[in-house]
Order: C-alpha cells, then structure tokens, then sequence
C-alpha cells in the first residue's frame, strides 16, 4: 500500500509547500495559489519522482540493476524541469511580447534551487516511507 501511496503524499507534501512558500512570498493565500503552475520551490516533478526512487534505495538497495534505473529515470525527469521547459517558459513570453497579450503561460521549468529542494522532500519522504512505515 505505502508503494501507491508515496507518490500521491509527495505531491500534496510539495504542493503544500509551494503554496505555503509562494504565499509567504507574495503576503496573501491569494497570491500563494496564483503563483502556483509549473515552476517554483520546490519542483514537485522532482520530488514525486525522487521519494520513489530513494524509498526503493532505502528499502531494497542503493546498488542493484531496479535502482539505477529509477535513478537514470529520475535523471531524465530534472533535466526536463531545469532544461527543456524553463525554454517552452522563453519561447512563451517571447510569443506574448510578439502578440501583445499574455495568452501562454510563462512561468515553466525550475531552477537548480528548486530542482535541490524536490530532491531534499523526496529524500525525506522516501526514508520515512522505508524505515518508519
């Protein structure tokens, strides 16, 4: 049960956080859920994908074929929230400047910030899923 689990509690557990995060940022809880889309501290891709993969290295093994998989896929995944969609994020505003209008969205992609902080929530919840659970 706790491997169907884990992913749907990393989520809520990243949202939450976003949304506490941005909320502070911006004074208000209106501000916190405007500011959430796909970007921002932490990345939740990230952290979905890495509580998973570091609860299988703390349950089963750091050194085994199935670990360096979910890590390989794991690798894949951050590179797409730091990489390819923080530029669909450039090519959006390019595209809003051109029409004169915000029709795309423009907040997308990570930083290595919040890419590390979804690593860090992963991290976290993977352990406690394997030792504690």
């Amino acid at each position: 049960m706790k491997y169907i689990l884990l992913p749907f509690v990393a989520w809520i557990v990243s949202g939450s956080l976003k949304f506490l995060i941005n909320s502070l940022k911006s004074g208000s809880l209106k501000g916190g859920k405007k500011l959430i889309g796909y970007g921002g501290l932490p990345s939740t891709h990230t952290a979905i994908i890495s509580s998973a993969v570091f609860f299988y290295g703390f349950s089963e093994s750091f050194f085994n074929s199935t670990f360096t998989l979910g890590l390989s896929v794991m690798m894949l995944f951050i590179m797409d929230a730091h990489n390819l969609r923080r530029k669909i994020g450039v090519h959006a505003e390019v595209l809003n400047k051109l029409q004169n209008e915000t029709v795309l969205r423009e907040r997308m992609g990570h930083t290595w910030l919040e890419i590390f902080c979804g690593l860090i929530v992963g991290l976290i919840l993977g352990y406690i899923f394997a030792k504690i659970l």
